[in-house]
């Protein structure tokens, strides 16, 4: 099915207000600027109401299966020594729920510890308009929005709470390798403006500017009470990190997301157990959580030598993925493969995951022509509850935010029995 709506409710001019006039920004405004033909998409994505029912389902039934002491014990087993600990009781901020929905069906592709855009998304709510009568009721209000970024707020202070810290809240760093040359550098920005207006001191910062000493993490003067963590060295092991593995051990920081919450949703090994009937049969969860389990995560399995020529055979029903895999990165479809890369994939270190068909969408891309494009549903959760819908609208093997008409698009909930807007 290619979705043929072709409303525009991408208001460009509002992104730059926002950024410029609501927040007060003129300089991230400028970055988004440089990139906002790959950040934004014009075209919203219209999903029905019954899988979002569905998503929300397996969201919570991912949730029963990762509190199981089997599913945790099968789990760690195989995780470096620091994800055993429980974080202090953090539970981890923005996990990603990535899924494919078409009229072929739909699957949960992945999970991940790190999921970025949340705030961009913020900002895309904030510039959207109705180009039609019959997309008005979509368009999110101002209060929704505002609702959103204190969602977000009170997440990180949800976090520190639970973590049972002796003193409140004051500091917060994020920290990526090379923060400023991350592609989405603006969303930390952002993040840095929304912490700061509700009182919390924010530095974005590389791990290698951090130090520790008595008991106190500092990046340069300022001393750190929480890290939201986005780096992609999802255990701590490099030694640019070792500064903060060893405040994060000592308990003198909250980190979110944390290693252990990596090792529990995101490593992609984990998608092969809970495709498995026999292993949640061993949970004993509830039916519809099986249920929901089996019907929406695609048949997953290591590679290795005793189904590498099966899985080799099977090739094109299939996408190849590493365990610690995050942004597509390394990541092939089946039906691509050469022999050489075949042969780094039967070494070890891949799932086999079963493909499932991306949703397609025609969006106008000048006057006069248009684009089919494909576009993915990303969940925004914290505590099994989904905090914003958006979608990532791309061309290719997988999301890139390289492709003219693609970038980050609002997701609308499509009610049973009505009709997508066509546009005016």
């Amino acid at each position: 099915m290619i979705q043929d709506s072709f409303c525009v409710s991408l208001d460009r001019d509002a992104v730059c207000r926002a950024l410029e006039q609501e927040m007060g920004r003129p300089e991230v405004f400028a970055l988004v600027r440089e990139r906002c033909d790959y950040l934004f998409s014009a075209s919203p994505v219209f999903v029905a109401s019954a899988h979002l029912q569905r998503m929300q389902a397996l969201i919570e039934a991912v949730e029963a299966a990762v509190a199981h002491p089997i599913y945790q014990q099968t789990v760690l087993a195989r995780a470096p020594h620091i994800a055993s600990w429980s974080g202090g009781g953090a539970k981890g901020v923005f996990l990603g729920y990535d899924f494919h929905v078409s009229e072929a069906g739909m699957g949960l592709i992945e999970i991940n510890t790190n999921a970025g855009g949340a705030m961009l998304n913020a900002v895309l709510a904030r510039s959207q308009r109705a180009c039609c009568d019959r997309m008005a009721p979509f368009i999110p209000t101002a209060q929704a929005v505002h609702a959103l970024e204190m969602r977000f707020v009170q997440m990180f202070q949800q976090e520190w709470a639970l973590a049972r810290m002796p003193r409140p809240l004051r500091t917060v760093a994020i920290v990526d390798e090379q923060p400023q040359a991350q592609y989405l550098y603006p969303e930390f920005l952002l993040f840095k403006y929304l912490f700061e207006h509700h009182g919390l001191r924010t530095v974005i910062v590389d791990p290698t500017e951090l130090s520790y000493n008595q008991g106190v993490l500092r990046a340069g003067d300022v001393p750190i009470d929480l890290v939201y963590n986005r780096l992609t060295d999802f255990y701590l092991e490099s030694p640019d990190c070792s500064v903060l593995r060893q405040a994060y051990q000592r308990q003198a920081i909250v980190l979110t997301p944390h290693p252990r919450a990596h090792a529990l949703y995101a490593e992609k090994r984990n998608l092969g157990l809970l495709s498995n009937a026999a292993f949640l049969q061993r949970l004993a969860l509830a039916p519809q959580h099986q249920q929901s389990l089996l019907e929406m995560i695609p048949k997953s399995e290591t590679v290795d030598a005793a189904n590498a020529q099966r899985l080799w055979t099977e090739r094109k029903q299939l996408f190849f993925k590493p365990f610690a895999g995050y942004g597509g990165r390394a990541a092939y479809r089946g039906d691509k493969l050469t022999h050489r890369v075949w042969q780094d994939i039967a070494a070890g270190g891949y799932i086999a995951q079963h493909r499932v068909a991306p949703g397609h969408m025609r969006i106008p891309v000048e006057p006069g022509s248009e684009r089919v494009m494909k576009f993915d549903v990303r969940q925004y959760v914290y505590d099994a509850k989904v905090l914003w819908s958006a979608a990532r609208v791309y061309q290719g093997q997988t999301t890139n935010f390289r492709t003219l008409g693609g970038g980050f698009a609002p997701v609308y909930e499509w009610p049973a029995g009505a009709t997508i807007p066509d546009g005016p």
